[in-house]
């Protein structure tokens, strides 16, 4: 029989998150401080709305494009926390999470052999996004040293002829890090003088600890070059009710609408009635949550110091990206042993890219109780590494 498979999808290698999250599945007592999800529940006024809409039999499809409540609703939300005007029925696309947004986006901008630049490390779907839509991936190489943000020296360095799009992934996973509006001006003209698209992935724009998350869709020159994604999973502690979307110029979303409807036809009607909630009285829930994040954020931070560990503060998302270089040890292996001895599960930072080695992602999307459970393992773990056991 012939090869069933494409090469092209054999290629990619799977996500290095996983493979941890399958072993602690079955691993009794183990603690994971692993995944992005947030530890709240979605609250009880979204919850509500959307088993209304099921009362009241709203289980048809909508507009591929999305409820034009909620489209208005993001048109509303945009321009209240960004500055940022969208028109609801042109430029606004509700999509199957985020996800879906920066992969339908990929596949309606590139043809084949265009480059995408990608600052890792990142988000681990935008490489092999970028792949399946027969562009080619360009690296650039994050740095502790520049707090992990996009510098001139780097972009530049990354350009060539065939450069079409650079992804933006800030606030950052698995970072924490973020450009503000000084580190963002610092790059436009270079992004402008290039002819570069930008696809911003702004899925934690509301979890920023250092003043407002600035969109680089805002600044002179970028509105009509960039696409926003952005979603309820992370602000709105709606993870599995799947839903994000898509800001950006006409000519583009009118594309990705096409491989929307013939790949998804449109979100989940449900989702997209309790996200109409979300955005109309959410803003106290985002708050206390970020509050909540903040507190674990400066707890965790404290904890590295106590445990001689280098971490840059992280400034965005619910991420810390701790230094284990002085252990002696790759990511992996310390990983993997922390889970083995420890019954810990944290990610190896290079799940999210090559230069990511020597560096573990911890989510603080957990409670403050199951923190403290979990670094008191790590600090029993470092203390016994330090005394060579």
């Amino acid at each position: 029989m012939r090869n069933p498979l494409s090469n092209k999808v054999t290629a990619l290698e799977p996500s290095g998150i996983r493979k941890f999250f399958d072993i602690v599945s079955e691993m009794p007592d183990a603690i994971s401080l692993g995944v992005g999800e947030p530890d709240f529940d979605t609250p009880w006024h979204i919850r509500k709305e959307g088993i209304t809409s099921l009362e009241k039999g709203r289980t048809f499809y909508t507009s591929n494009l999305g409820l034009k409540e909620l489209r208005t609703e993001i048109c509303s939300y945009l321009k209240r926390r960004y500055g940022l005007s969208y028109v609801w029925n042109k430029q606004i696309l509700v999509t199957v999470g985020g996800s879906e947004a920066i992969d339908m986006a990929l596949r309606a901008m590139l043809n084949s052999g265009d480059e995408v630049i990608i600052p890792q490390p990142s988000y681990v779907s935008y490489l092999p996004c970028t792949v399946m839509a027969d562009g080619v991936p360009v690296i650039l190489e994050l740095e502790e040293k520049d707090n992990f943000k996009v510098t001139r020296e780097k972009l530049l360095g990354c350009i060539t002829p065939k450069t079409k799009v650079l992804i933006m992934p800030f606030p950052n996973n698995p970072t924490g890090s973020i450009m503000t509006k000084e580190d963002l001006e610092d790059i436009v003209d270079i992004i402008i003088e290039n002819d570069i698209y930008v696809i911003s992935d702004e899925i934690y724009s509301e979890l920023s600890y250092k003043g407002d998350h600035v969109s680089i869709a805002s600044l002179p020159g970028m509105y009509d070059r960039t696409i926003v994604i952005n979603g309820f999973s992370k602000s709105f502690a709606m993870t599995g009710w799947r839903l994000g979307y898509a800001a950006g110029p006409e000519l583009i979303i009118e594309q990705m609408v096409k491989l929307h409807q013939y790949a998804i036809m449109c979100a989940p009607t449900t989702s997209q009635y309790a996200a109409v909630q979300a955005l109309r009285n959410g803003e106290d829930d985002v708050e206390m949550m970020r509050d909540a994040y903040n507190q674990r954020r400066r707890y965790l931070l404290s904890c590295m110091r106590e445990m001689n560990l280098e971490c840059f503060e992280p400034f965005g998302a619910f991420y810390i990206f701790p230094n284990i270089k002085r252990l002696g040890m790759s990511s992996d292996e310390f990983a993997l042993r922390l889970l083995k001895e420890e019954k810990v599960a944290v990610v190896p930072g290079t799940a999210f890219g090559k230069c990511g080695e020597g560096f573990i992602r911890i989510s603080y999307a957990y409670s403050l109780d199951n923190l403290k459970t979990a670094i008191e393992r790590v600090k029993h773990f470092i203390n016994r590494l330090d005394l060579g056991e």
